[in-house]
Formats: C-alpha cells, sequence, structure tokens
C-alpha cells in the first residue's frame, strides 16, 4: 500500500474507529528510516503519540515473518458454522 494507506489504517486504530488488526511492514532496512523518525521526532520530540502506537504496527524482513504474524493474529478468530 502507499503511505497514505499505512497512515490511515494506523489512525483508524489509535482513534478507535476500527479495530486492531495486523499492519506488517516488510523489509526493515526500507522502513528503518520512517521508524527512526517517527520514534525520535513524533514520540520523544514532540509527544504527538504515546509509546503504545509503536506496537500498531510490526517490521519484518520477510514474507514469511509477515504470513506468521497474520496467521497468528487471525487465528484467535477462527470463524465457525453458527448451526
Amino acid at each position: 500500500g502507499t503511505f497514505d494507506e499505512l497512515f490511515e489504517a494506523i489512525t483508524l486504530i489509535q482513534t478507535g474507529k476500527i479495530g486492531k488488526f495486523p499492519i506488517v511492514l516488510v523489509g526493515k532496512s526500507y522502513w528503518e528510516g520512517l521508524i527512526k523518525w517517527i520514534r525520535e521526532v513524533m514520540l520523544e520530540k514532540e509527544h504527538n503519540i504515546s509509546p503504545g502506537d509503536l506496537d500498531i504496527f510490526t517490521v519484518v524482513d520477510t514474507s514469511d515473518e509477515a504470513v506468521e504474524i497474520i496467521d497468528t493474529f487471525y487465528s484467535k478468530y477462527m470463524l465457525s458454522p453458527n448451526f
């Protein structure tokens, strides 16, 4: 997705407009600059977010790690017939 979609999803979870779902960013080296800025500027310097907001998303290196996070999350909510 785009940065717009990423931050929209984070904002919706932060504000309680939608329930939490896995936001997984793949490629630690790709995302490290943005994550560093979020931590150092938005959290520590400006106090625009709370420390827990950094837990809304997860950064991994591989697609296998991403799938594992998604599978683990959704395995808690396995749907079954209601009859």
